[in-house]
């Protein structure tokens, strides 16, 4: 149950950071999801780092490396939105931005987690 406390402490963070991010006055252009890709990039990034400070040094706690990687990072990245926007896209007959933006988010998306990893190496 205190893992649960944990996640959930975690998640509220990451949500209010993701809300916070939300009100920045970025206009989406051409129609691609500016503030939701921006999201999900440093989201990817802040799990590799979480990820391999965690293997790095096996004195942090447990529930702190869960508090942030499922919790933050779960409650601040956005496949949920991510999937919607898609649908709409799609849709909407936006079908190139569509898969600029899928395509840009799931490689950008592993080259953030592959960077946040290499920045903490």
């Amino acid at each position: 149950m205190i893992n649960c406390l944990f996640v959930g402490i975690g998640g509220f963070i990451g949500s209010v950071m993701r809300y916070l991010i939300g009100l920045v006055p970025i206009k989406d252009s051409g129609g691609f999801p500016v503030k939701t890709f921006i999201i999900n990039i440093l989201g990817a990034f802040l799990i590799g780092v979480i990820v391999s400070l965690a293997a790095r040094n096996k004195d942090i706690d447990p529930k702190i490396v869960l508090m942030l990687k499922v919790g933050v990072c779960g409650g601040f990245t956005t496949f949920s939105t991510f999937a919607y926007e898609m649908s709409g896209l799609l849709s909407g007959h936006h079908i190139f931005i569509g898969i600029v933006y899928a395509a840009l988010s799931i490689i950008l998306g592993i080259i953030a987690v592959y960077l946040g990893q290499t920045v903490i190496r």
